[in-house]
C-alpha cells in the first residue's frame, strides 16, 4: 500500500543477531574456525551446537550456554577475525538484499545480541546500524587469547536481553525480532509489545509458538510495520506453485527470491487445479496443464503463469491478459534436444531398427538389409521451418541429406536448404517429413489422410510438435497398407496427466513405429535451461514489471527507477486511459518521473514511476478508471 515515505516509522526494531541478521550461529561457528587442526573437531562442534540449541530453547540460560561453549575452545584474535569474514559474507540473503532499506532504517534498530561484540559489531557497522545502537556480551582477552567473557554484563545472564531493552526507554511501538526463546521473553518481560519469530534461516517450533507475527524476510518486516523502502506486497508471503516436474533451478531461483514455492510432480485435473491455485501468484507449468477461464477465476492472486516449454496454447492466452496475469514460454531453450531426437528418430526409421529391437526381445533372429537405408542423399522435408525446423536442417545437411522446407512465413533458408511452395510439393519429394509447427487451430490434422497419401511409397514421418497436428488412425491405416514406411510420434492428441495413468494410440504395436512420451525437450541440458529462463522471466515481471518474451500482453522493458514507486496499468486497448491516468495524477499534483505505453490489439499496458509522495486513496482512483484489467504498485 503506497504510504509516505518521509512519515516518522510507527515501530522499534530490537533484533536478534545469529540466525537472523547472519544466516549462522556465530558462535558456533568461531568453534569451527579455532578448532580446525583439532583431531576432535567434529565431535566437539556437535557438542557445542547441542549446547546452542540448549540455549536457544529455554533448557540452560544464556550464562551457563557461554561459559560451556567457551570452555571447550582456545581462541585467538586470528580465529575471531575470520569469523567476522565469515559472518560478512553470510549475511541472511533478504538483509542481503535490502541492505539499502536496512541502512535506511538503521535509526530505528538496536541489535540486542548474546552474541559477542568482536563480531557482531562489524557485521552491523556494514548495515549501517551504530556501535551505539548494538548491545552484546564481550570476551575477556589475555594478549592475543581468549580466556572467558564477562560475566557481569547483563546480556550474560537470563532474562538480559529484556533488562537491556527495557533501559533503552525506546519510544513508540518495540518489536522484538528473532529466532529463539530468549527473543520471546523481552515481550513476555513487557520490555516490548510484541515479538516476531524470524524464519528465514532456521524455524523453531518453541519460538512460532510463542510469537506474535511469523516473517520469513526483510521485506516482510518492512512491509508489517510499513517502513520506509517496503514492497507493495513481500515475496515471503507469495506464494508459487509448479507442477508438471519443473526443473529444481526453477524452484531454486523462486525461493532464493523469497517466494513460498510448491512443486507438483502431474499435471493437477481442471478442479484440482482451480483449488490449488487459490493465494498463488506465480502458476509454473508444462505442456499438460490445462488454464482455463474457470481457473483463471479461482486464481485470486495470480499474477503470471510460466510455461515451462515452447507451447502455449494450453492457456486460454485471451482470458489471462483480461486479468492482467502475464504469461511467459521458452521458445528455445530446448530446441537442440528436440533436433537430436529428431535426427536419431531418422536414422532409426529409415534402418528398420524398432523392427529389429522388437524381434530380439522376443528371442527371434533377422539379421538382413531389406528396406534399411543410410540417411545420406535422402530428402528431409521439414514443415515448419522455425527454431526448431531450421537448426534441424543444419543437422540433417551435416549429415549428408537434402533438404526442404515449408512455412507459412518467410524464412532464412539455411545452408542448401530450398523452399517449397506447397505442403503437397514437400510431402511428394521427400524421404522422411519431420513437422514443427505451432499448436494453432489451423495445424489440427494437417497431416490427415490425403496427405500421407501424397507421400512417397515407404517414406517416414516424425511429428514432434503437437499432437492434434496428424490424424493418428490415418497413419495407423496408411503403415497397415505399406504405404507410410514407418512413424516417429512423440507427441499425441490426448495424453496422461501422470506417469500412473495409462496410455493408448492407435499406433501402438505396429511395425517400424517410434513411441516416445512427450520428451523431445526433456534432457537435463534442456529442462535445466528451460528452468532458468522461465524463472528469470517470472523474477523479473514481478520485480520491474518487465513483459519482455511474454505471450499474451504487450511487451516493455522497465528497468527499476530509484527513489520512486512505480504503477503498473493493464487496461483494455481503448482511446482515452492514458489522458485518464495522467489526469488522476496531475488533479493530485503527483509528479511523473518516467512513462511507457505499448498497445496491441486487445490490452495495454502502460508503467509509470512518480514520486514516493502520494495519498493511499488515488490507487483506487487508478484502479476505477474505465477499462483497468489491473492495477499493481511496484516498490
Amino acid at each position: 500500500m503506497p504510504r509516505n515515505a518521509d512519515a516518522p516509522p510507527p515501530v522499534q526494531l530490537v533484533l536478534d543477531f545469529d540466525s537472523t541478521i547472519v544466516a549462522l550461529e556465530g558462535l558456533d561457528e568461531l568453534a569451527r574456525i579455532a578448532l580446525a587442526e583439532d583431531p576432535e573437531r567434529e565431535r566437539t562442534v556437535e557438542a557445542i551446537e547441542a549446547i546452542t540449541r540448549d540455549g536457544m530453547s529455554g533448557a540452560i540460560g544464556i550464562d551457563e550456554s557461554l561459559r560451556r561453549r567457551l570452555a571447550m575452545l582456545t581462541i585467538r584474535r586470528k580465529h575471531v577475525d575470520a569469523v567476522v569474514r565469515l559472518l560478512r559474507r553470510r549475511l541472511s540473503p533478504s538483509f542481503r538484499k535490502h541492505i539499502a532499506a536496512v541502512r535506511r532504517n538503521a535509526g530505528r534498530i538496536h541489535v540486542v545480541s548474546s552474541g559477542f561484540r568482536e563480531y557482531v559489531e562489524p557485521v552491523c557497522a556494514d548495515l549501517g546500524i551504530a556501535a551505539g545502537r548494538v548491545h552484546c556480551n564481550a570476551l575477556r582477552w589475555k594478549g592475543d587469547r581468549v580466556v572467558g567473557f564477562d560475566e557481569t554484563g547483563p546480556l550474560a545472564k537470563p532474562g538480559g536481553k529484556a533488562k537491556v531493552v527495557r533501559g533503552l526507554r525506546l519510544p513508540g511501538r518495540v518489536v522484538a525480532i528473532g529466532d529463539g526463546i530468549t527473543d520471546a521473553e523481552i515481550r513476555d518481560a513487557g520490555a516490548a509489545h510484541e515479538f516476531v519469530a524470524y524464519c528465514e534461516n532456521i524455524e523453531r517450533e518453541a519460538a512460532v509458538a510463542r510469537a506474535d507475527r511469523v516473517a520469513r524476510s526483510v521485506d516482510e518486516l518492512l512491509w508489517l510495520y510499513r517502513l520506509p523502502g517496503s514492497p507493495s506486497f513481500p515475496k515471503s508471503r507469495m506464494a508459487a506453485l509448479l507442477c508438471e516436474n519443473v526443473h529444481p533451478d526453477a524452484a531454486k531461483a523462486l525461493r532464493d527470491e523469497g517466494y513460498r514455492v510448491e512443486m507438483v510432480s502431474d499435471a493437477l485435473p481442471e478442479d484440482e487445479l482451480a483449488r490449488a491455485v487459490r493465494g498463488v501468484s506465480i502458476l509454473g507449468i508444462r505442456s499438460k496443464s490445462r488454464i482455463t477461464p474457470r481457473v483463471l477465476a479461482e486464481a485470486d492472486r495470480l499474477l503470471a503463469v510460466g510455461c515451462f516449454c515452447i507451447g502455449t496454447e494450453q492457456v486460454d492466452l485471451a482470458a489471462a491478459a483480461g486479468r492482467g496475469v502475464a504469461v511467459f514460454n521458452a521458445p528455445y531453450s530446448n530446441t537442440r534436444s528436440v533436433v537430436e531426437l529428431a535426427i536419431g528418430e531418422i536414422v532409426m526409421l529409415l534402418r528398420r531398427v524398432p523392427d529389429s529391437v522388437r524381434l530380439l526381445h522376443d528371442g527371434g533372429w533377422r539379421k538382413s538389409a531389406t528396406g534399411c537405408t543410410e540417411v545420406r542423399g535422402k530428402v528431409l522435408g521439414i514443415v515448419g521451418y522455425g527454431h526448431i525446423g531450421s537448426q534441424l536442417s543444419i543437422l540433417a545437411e551435416s549429415m549428408g541429406m537434402q533438404v526442404i522446407y515449408h512455412d507459412l512465413e518467410e524464412r532464412l533458408a539455411l545452408g542448401n536448404a530450398r523452399k517449397c511452395r506447397t505442403l503437397g510439393e514437400l510431402l511428394a519429394k521427400s524421404d522422411a517429413v519431420s513437422l514443427h509447427v505451432d499448436g494453432r487451430p489451423s495445424n489440427r490434422n494437417l497431416i490427415g489422410e490425403r496427405e500421407l497419401r501424397r507421400m512417397k511409397p515407404g517414406a517416414v514421418l516424425l511429428n514432434l510438435a503437437r499432437g492434434h497436428v496428424v490424424d493418428l488412425d490415418a497413419v495407423a491405416a496408411s503403415i497397415r497398407a505399406g504405404h507410410l514406411g514407418g512413424a516417429g510420434v512423440d507427441v499425441f492428441p490426448e495424453e496422461p496427466l501422470s506417469n500412473r495413468d495409462p496410455f493408448d494410440c492407435p499406433l501402438r504395436g505396429l511395425p517400424n513405429v517410434i513411441l516416445t512420451p512427450h520428451v523431445g525437450g526433456s534432457t537435463a541440458e534442456a529442462q535445466q535451461a528451460i528452468g532458468e529462463f522461465v524463472a528469470a522471466r517470472l523474477v523479473d515481471f514481478v520485480n520491474t514489471g518487465g513483459t519482455g518474451g511474454c505471450v499474451n500482453l504487450p511487451q516493455i522493458t522497465a528497468p527499476p527507477v530509484p527513489r520512486a514507486h512505480r504503477f503498473l496499468h493493464l487496461h483494455r486497448n481503448q482511446p482515452g486511459v492514458l489522458a485518464a491516468v495522467n489526469a488522476v495524477l496531475a488533479k493530485r499534483r503527483i509528479n511523473i518521473l518516467g512513462q511507457a505505453l505499448r498497445t496491441d490489439d486487445a490490452m495495454g499496458y502502460l508503467v509509470t514511476d512518480v514520486d514516493r509522495r502520494y495519498a493511499a486513496d488515488v490507487v483506487d482512483e487508478l484502479k476505477a478508471i474505465p477499462g483497468t484489467a489491473r492495477l499493481r504498485v511496484l516498490y
